[in-house]
């Protein structure tokens, strides 16, 4: 069948997320077929670039051998049992191999992302419950923030798109200042973005800290707010207020978690280390639904009790599935045997000097880069921009998806000289064939 034909079927069939599907009468579906490495090839032999790691869930390019082979040896053995009473192999492994890493244990499992704010916020709320402070009961996150789209989720997202409708169901968090770095006026740098940010933070602590159970945080970059990244010393700053406040701090590292911003975790740049830290996306390199919340051990005892009703009775049919932890063993394998991090940073320089004439671009504004995530601002009249370029992009054998006018680069690690090259050159075509052009140079590039 061609493409025709499975964009016509999945229109009739699928409500497709994250979408308007009315748009998709004059913007098509693109149907796949099969994928490998960074590229994706639909049913008309018409292949892509996968340059944002399908939605960021890729680590090491589609079809990674390895991660394959884990499933396909524990699928010769169990598929799944239910993590209520039973337990298996790789969800203890899994678990043991996290906490090893990060520091904090019992690792809690669900299958996506929105789900792991939800437990990392049912946590903290039932811990100062059976802490015999019920009164706090309510969260803070930062402007722009996004952290899924369930409701508890949507409670501490600040994006309006995806909140607003929901206003009458959900609960509104306190909304903090964000640390972005593209606030800097001049004589400003990133840090000292931060610092301001912290010490309004303060103001809200030390003038609600009795009702406050935690602050949710992007560490390092806020994906949907248009990647904005902001100085690990702003991190270093609410673990201290956390601490002198007696607020829980949730890090959300759902996005940026595994190597994408050059450390296994993000959080780790700062030096700290979260009360709570949710985990999806790359857990499994891109080949099965898995998230995970770990937590500190003096917040998993106080749920430790004879009493059922202080247990945390949430719960997931697919809770630890053996193949999903099967996948996110070999993810943890292949850090380890092929050094990625140290590898990604060889690969960093080379994208970074492939897009050199991106960020000299006169509609450019605050080019930035981190690990392996690299965004910069669009300047231009039309309102269209994001549509349009991601159309133009996809033209030229390129996956790209805008953040409104903020265009982002989050490849697979795999990802060659001559795929880098070819994401430079289609984006300098695409600023240009769409009239991106500023009145004056690029802005300054952060941090």
């Amino acid at each position: 069948m061609s493409n025709q034909d499975w964009l016509e079927r999945s229109r009739q069939a699928v409500w497709h997320p994250c979408t308007q599907m009315k748009q998709h009468e004059t913007l098509p579906i693109v149907p796949i077929a099969r994928a490998e490495g960074m590229r994706l090839t639909d049913f008309d032999g018409n292949t892509y670039l996968d340059g944002i790691s399908s939605w960021w869930v890729n680590l090491f390019g589609h079809g990674e051998p390895r991660i394959r082979a884990a499933i396909e040896q524990q699928l010769a053995s169990l598929e799944h049992v239910m993590l209520a009473g039973f337990t298996h192999r790789p969800v203890v492994e899994l678990s043991e191999r996290l906490s090893a890493l990060t520091g904090l244990g019992h690792a809690f499992y669900a299958s996506d992302g929105a789900s792991a704010t939800e437990i990392a916020l049912k946590m903290s709320f039932h811990f100062w419950k059976n802490a015999g402070r019920p009164q706090k009961s309510r969260f803070v996150c930062l402007e722009n923030s996004y952290h899924g789209e369930t409701m508890g989720a949507l409670g501490v997202t600040d994006v309006p798109l995806f909140s607003d409708t929901y206003a009458p169901l959900r609960r509104a968090a306190r909304v903090a200042p964000s640390p972005d770095a593209r606030q800097a006026g001049a004589g400003m740098g990133a840090e000292d973005v931060a610092l301001a940010a912290a010490e309004k933070l303060e103001a809200l602590f030390a003038q609600e800290a009795d009702t406050l159970a935690a602050i949710i945080v992007e560490p390092l970059v806020q994906g949907a707010a248009g990647m904005a990244f902001h100085h690990p010393r702003y991190l270093r700053e609410v673990r201290l207020l956390c601490d002198r406040y007696d607020i829980h701090l949730i890090a959300d590292e759902i996005a940026v978690g595994f190597g994408r911003t050059g450390t296994l975790f993000a959080h780790e740049q700062a030096g700290i280390r979260p009360d709570f830290l949710c985990l999806s996306k790359g857990i499994t390199g891109g080949f099965l639904p898995l998230s995970c919340v770990l937590t500190r051990d003096a917040i998993y005892q106080r749920f430790y009790h004879d009493d059922v009703s202080r247990g945390f009775l949430h719960s997931h049919s697919y809770t630890g599935n053996a193949l999903a932890c099967s996948a996110a063993l070999a993810v943890l394998d292949i850090f380890e045997n092929d050094r990625i991090l140290e590898k990604n940073r060889a690969t960093a320089e080379r994208f970074s000097a492939a897009l050199a004439a991106v960020r000299t671009h006169p509609s450019v504004r605050h080019f930035r880069h981190l690990g392996m995530i690299w965004a910069f601002d669009v300047e231009t009249p039309r309102t269209d921009f994001a549509r349009a370029f991601f159309a133009e992009m996809l033209a030229a054998g390129c996956l790209l998806r805008p953040i409104g006018n903020t265009v982002y680069f989050m490849p697979p690690y795999c990802i060659a000289d001559a795929e880098m090259e070819q994401f430079a050159a289609a984006t300098l075509h695409a600023l240009d064939k769409l009239g991106c052009a500023g009145a004056s140079a690029a802005g300054p590039a952060l941090p």
